[in-house]
């Protein structure tokens, strides 16, 4: 590795030796025909194999170089005293990782453009693995009557009290409402079940709606779980309850961290997996 380079990685990513991300990236080319990649704050351009990437640059204190791919683009951060050409050096160094993850971005950003929620009568939502039926009732548009949630024919049917004329910000306001309880009580019954088995202690659990993090933890034992994990299947969320407590264990994703992770969801690599591939309803 590149003495200066440090990269970031999402937080269900171990490191890759980089050749084979180098093999990997002849791969990835092959689809890619000339492709283009621009963020919208772009101030630098290179190219990396066949692809054209603008990338936002930004100097600061800091001593190392670092690449972070988010749904913009490439962001570069480096020391001020650091030459241009050493930049351009790193990125050479690590352009099959960054082409990769532009490319995995960008699919991602398609699939969720194409996972938008038409907020009406009858509309379906993934829920725990099954499949969830908004249907809406006779009723006051302030949902004076709670929720039901009965099972249906083709999965579960959530009943609000809204009439089937309510608007799409009150049926998806409707819809959050209910889901946020049941995300916590779901999580903490999760947290509860392997924290024992890891030998952690969590204090505290917040619910978040973050785009590109699915969970966090910190030292003191507070978890941050985004509620959309409830659009997928329970293993998907014992991984990353699983995740986020193994880091009381280890901060980091060294092999030890995912050692521990195995040592309680053994087949964490294949729903890590399912967790980059699948997609959660677009709620906005």
């Amino acid at each position: 590795m590149h003495p200066l380079l440090r990269y970031t990685l999402d937080i269900f990513e171990p490191n890759k030796p980089l050749a084979r991300e180098n093999k990997h990236l002849s791969a990835i080319e092959k689809g890619l025909d000339e492709s283009t990649f621009r963020h919208p704050r772009a101030s630098r351009e290179t190219r990396l194999g066949q692809a054209v990437v603008a990338y936002e640059f930004k100097r600061g204190q800091r001593r190392t170089i670092g690449f972070s791919v988010g749904p913009d683009g490439l962001v570069v951060h480096a020391p001020k005293w650091v030459a241009l050409h050493e930049v351009e050096r790193a990125l050479q160094a690590k352009s099959a990782w960054i082409v990769r993850k532009l490319v995995e971005t960008r699919a991602r950003g398609r699939r969720v453009a194409d996972q938008q929620v038409d907020w009406r009568d009858g509309v379906t939502l993934p829920f725990l693995g099954e499949t969830l039926t908004v249907v809406l009732g006779q009723g006051p548009l302030s949902g004076a009557r709670a929720p039901e949630l009965t099972a249906g024919v083709a999965g579960q049917v959530l009943r609000l009290a809204l009439t089937p004329a309510a608007s799409p910000d009150h049926i998806r306001d409707a819809v959050q409402t209910w889901l946020l309880p049941q995300a916590r009580r779901v999580f903490i019954e999760r947290l509860d079940h392997f924290a024992p088995q890891l030998q952690v202690q969590w204090r505290t659990l917040a619910l978040t709606n973050a785009k590109t993090r699915w969970g966090s933890a910190r030292t003191d034992g507070a978890i941050r779980l985004n509620w959309r994990l409830m659009h997928f299947p329970m293993p998907v969320v014992d991984y990353v309850v699983a995740h986020e407590l193994s880091h009381l264990r280890v901060m980091d994703h060294s092999p030890r961290f995912w050692d521990t992770v195995r040592s309680v969801v053994p087949d964490y690599a294949e729903l890590r997996r399912q967790l980059k591939v699948d997609t959660a309803p677009r709620w906005v």
